[in-house]
Order: structure tokens, then C-alpha cells, then sequence
């Protein structure tokens, strides 16, 4: 079957440094492979989509990086085939979040909750002022002091009546 593993080669687990983004190139130089091979990888293990940017470059977060190095050793340090890999990285994927998020599920959640209720008072807040400022729209102008005017259309005067004879005066 393809997921067994051959006999075990040593592959070294290379530290990866405290970044947002990595080029493929720098990913390359920490897993010690050429870059093509991270490209062949993106084709054949859909857990690595690593951003493109603007122009079209590869930009590897730590978490790609770390999928990376997972099937290097994988591939290269068990013996696995592509598909062997996939498969086990599939598995390990699966297996992982529920021992990660078991213990720890009452502290996030107590700060999902405070976060709701502050996001819920801002939007109250922002409702009734907005309720305010439709309430201002509405209501007349009360201030004597405005010189805003409501637009009135002027009739024309006909030419008869126009004696100085400008075609300006109105």
C-alpha cells in the first residue's frame, strides 16, 4: 500500500523564524529544497495554499511553512509517497483539533462572550445616534438664524414686460 512508511532516514527539523510571510524562496532555504518542489507540493496536497500577492508571488504564512516541513518529513524522514503523505497529513489534520481545543474551550469562550456584548452596545449606541441624526434630518428648521431657503422657482417675465431692454435683468 502506498501509506507505508519505508525504513526511517534522518531528516532534521529546521527552525522557522518569527514572521508574517515568507517567499517561496526563503521557505526553500529553510526546508532545503528547491523551489520547485514546494510548487509540485501545492498541486498535490491541498492543505498547502500558500497567498499570492499583487504580482503574483507566493507568500507563505508560518502555519504553510509548517505544513511544509511536515511533508518533508513525511516524504523524505518516513518514506512516504505523495499519496501515503496526503493521506497521513489528512489523518493527523483530523485527529488534531479536538485534543488541541478540549482543555481550553472555557477561557475562549467567556472572551467571545464579553466581545459580543461590547460589540452589541456599540451598535446600539451608534443606532440611536443615527435614530438622532434622522430625527434632526426630518424637523423643520427651527433656528430664525439659517439662511438656509427652500429653492422657488422664479417665473420668467415675459419680454414685453422687460422695458430696460437687458437681457440680464430679471
Amino acid at each position: 500500500m502506498a501509506s507505508h512508511p519505508s525504513p526511517k532516514r534522518a531528516v532534521e527539523n529546521p527552525t522557522i523564524p518569527d514572521r508574517l510571510y515568507f517567499k517561496i524562496g526563503d521557505v526553500a532555504r529553510i526546508l532545503k529544497v528547491e523551489p520547485y518542489v514546494l510548487r509540485f507540493w501545492e498541486s498535490q496536497f491541498p492543505q498547502l495554499k500558500p497567498n499570492k500577492s499583487g504580482t503574483g508571488q507566493r507568500l507563505y504564512r508560518k502555519r504553510d511553512v509548517e505544513i511544509a516541513v511536515e511533508i518533508k518529513r513525511l516524504v523524505y524522514g518516513e518514506g512516504y509517497t505523495l499519496s501515503g503523505a496526503r493521506q497521513a497529513l489528512g489523518q493527523a489534520r483530523r485527529a488534531e483539533p479536538p485534543e488541541a481545543t478540549a482543555a481550553p474551550a472555557q477561557a475562549p469562550a467567556t472572551k467571545v462572550a464579553k466581545r459580543s456584548d461590547k460589540v452589541a452596545e456599540t451598535i446600539s449606541r451608534a443606532r440611536a445616534e443615527l435614530r438622532e441624526i434622522a430625527g434632526i434630518l426630518a424637523s423643520p428648521a427651527r433656528d430664525a438664524t439659517s439662511t438656509v431657503q427652500p429653492f422657488r422657482k422664479k417665473s420668467r417675465p415675459s419680454t414685453a414686460e422687460n422695458t430696460s431692454g437687458s437681457l440680464f435683468d430679471v
